[in-house]
């Protein structure tokens, strides 16, 4: 297929992934101006990155890129504070939640790109208008997908007690969120003392992804915490970790660093072994 076909097959793929979310999360959930909030806010999220798209392209660079897509979290977390009226406990929980993991892993993301110069993933795509266009598009349907059951919560026209869903919600939070930022400061330090070499010890001694793991189980949390005021359609809006677990394994995370690991170590002995003995995701403790 052409790949001018590809790109745009791709950028109309994501506003229908927008669009279908926003039309069930909007359900039950509050107005602004007589627009469904929910809505709004994943119409925000799209405009958001084609705005930045453009001086991103004309200046080709990619260094905000992940910036930009943490800043529209908060910035959509703001937005439904702001305009679904008093914010309940669990709404302000669930925002809270998300803001300090978009300002964790913005702030890291961003300095890690300018520290290295560049993304290298980006290296092909920064002159190809179109896949460019896509790469900020499909960040558009990430951001709506992934906060859609938080935002959901947050928009409901219904309250309840955080009660024990919440509790669990938060616990799994909290240990997911722990486990991330453990996994990216373990793998910094080591990449400052032992560049070129791959990580074995901490937590990617038991997972060859715990960054990952602990990113699933934060929205997990997430999910179970919007649970009890969800209604009708925004069920659908639990599908955010599920979206989360397709596009760390099969899209952008796991797939694209297993091929570039088995690029560089492949015929190395000691990664062979290290590969085999490794679950890729969820980690093994021997006892």
């Amino acid at each position: 297929m052409n790949k001018k076909l590809v790109w745009i097959a791709g950028i109309l793929g994501s506003l229908v992934l927008g669009v279908l979310i926003a039309l069930a999360g909007s359900q039950n959930g509050a107005l602004w101006l007589g627009l469904p909030l929910f809505a709004v806010c994943c119409g925000i999220a799209f405009l958001v990155q084609w705005l930045l798209f453009i001086p991103a392209y004309i200046f080709q660079t990619e260094r905000y890129f992940d910036l930009a897509g943490s800043l529209t979290y908060i910035s959509l977390v703001v937005v439904a504070w702001s305009l679904s009226g008093p914010a309940d406990l669990r709404s302000f929980v669930i925002g809270s939640l998300v803001i300090i993991w978009a300002c964790r892993l913005g702030s890291f993301l961003f300095n890690r790109v300018s520290a290295a110069g560049e993304d290298g993933r980006f290296r092909s795509i920064k002159p190809d208008f179109l896949q460019f266009l896509m790469t900020w598009t499909i960040q558009g349907a990430w951001v709506s997908v992934t906060l859609a059951a938080g935002l959901a919560a947050m928009t409901a026209d219904q309250q309840e007690p955080i009660g024990l869903l919440g509790a669990i919600g938060l616990s799994l939070w909290f240990f997911g969120f722990s486990v991330e930022v453990m996994a990216d400061k373990q793998k910094s330090k080591f990449k400052q003392e032992k560049p070129g070499e791959f990580i074995t010890n901490g937590l990617w001694r038991y997972s060859r992804h715990p960054n990952y793991f602990g990113e699933i189980i934060l929205w997990i949390g997430i999910a179970v915490l919007a649970w009890p005021v969800l209604q009708g359609w925004q069920y659908a809006t639990l599908i955010s970790p599920v979206f989360v677990i397709f596009l760390l394994i099969k899209v952008s995370g796991i797939r694209m660093l297993e091929l570039r690991a088995d690029k560089r170590w492949g015929d190395d002995p000691e990664y062979q072994a290290y590969r085999s003995n490794t679950p890729v995701l969820i980690p093994r403790c021997d006892l």
